[in-house]
């Protein structure tokens, strides 16, 4: 996380709106932009010098503090992939677990993601925890989880994500919210009466890390950037500026 200086606006100005209201408009944007508080509490110190020789231990710790800080869902983070092309696209969802193997997280082999993945299997994710001004990254080369371990990971979850999977057709064209309705109540009918219920596109995936970074945040803006990178079958750490 870091200070970016204000650019001009240059964006046109609605032209169905007067230029005096657009230009208002902007300028109260902006006001609000720089108006908001970051990290308006007191903030943890970290010692990179007492940093595991490994990435996961450090990311288990960080997410536990940042759960006993307050911040609420500190398991949801930013997935980035690209398509064939290399346009990349983002969205944020569930972290499922994250071990010596990686960091696990699923969907539907159909989605964006799912598709975007098949496609170029590498991935990027980011996790942000303002309660403790932390962030970390993770990136490297992305696998699928087999069948069996992909339905065990479904059947895990809540009914509610049940239900979600059964409706399936994730980042197809929706015709209307009462077509989502009628899908959504018929799979949770199904969910309850079939808590085993398989559905084969729901693929858990694994991001085996190259490179994660911790972001320790710092109110006179000397931030902490720890990163690791896996080269030659071990983990080297470095210190980055911030």
């Amino acid at each position: 996380m870091s200070d970016h200086p204000a650019h001009e606006d240059t964006t046109d100005p609605d032209p169905a709106a007067p230029v005096g209201e657009a230009d208002a408009a902007a300028r109260a944007f902006r006001e609000l932009l720089r108006g908001l508080r970051v990290w308006d509490c007191e903030l943890p110190a970290f010692d990179p010098a007492g940093a595991p020789d490994e990435p996961l231990p450090l990311f288990r710790q960080w997410l536990r503090e940042a759960a006993e800080a307050g911040q609420p869902e500190p398991h949801t983070m930013t997935l980035a992939t690209a398509d064939a092309a290399g346009d990349p696209s983002v969205r944020t969802l569930m972290l499922h677990d994250a071990d010596e193997r990686g960091w696990h997280f699923a969907s539907h082999r159909g989605s964006r993601k799912g598709r975007e993945l098949a496609a170029r299997p590498r991935a990027a994710l980011g996790f942000y925890w303002p309660a403790v001004g932390r962030q970390v990254r993770v990136s490297g080369p992305v696998t699928e989880a087999g069948p069996e371990e992909s339905a065990a990971d479904l059947h895990r979850r809540s009914t509610g994500a049940l239900a979600a999977a059964l409706v399936g057709r994730q980042s197809e064209v929706l015709g209307s919210v009462e077509e989502l309705a009628c899908a959504s109540e018929a799979a949770w009918e199904r969910a309850q009466r079939e808590p085993d219920a398989t559905v084969p596109s729901w693929t858990l995936y694994v991001l085996h890390p190259e490179e994660v970074e911790f972001f320790q945040g710092d109110a006179r803006r000397r931030h902490v950037r720890l990163n690791y990178r896996y080269e030659g079958g071990c983990w080297a750490k470095e210190l980055l500026w911030p």
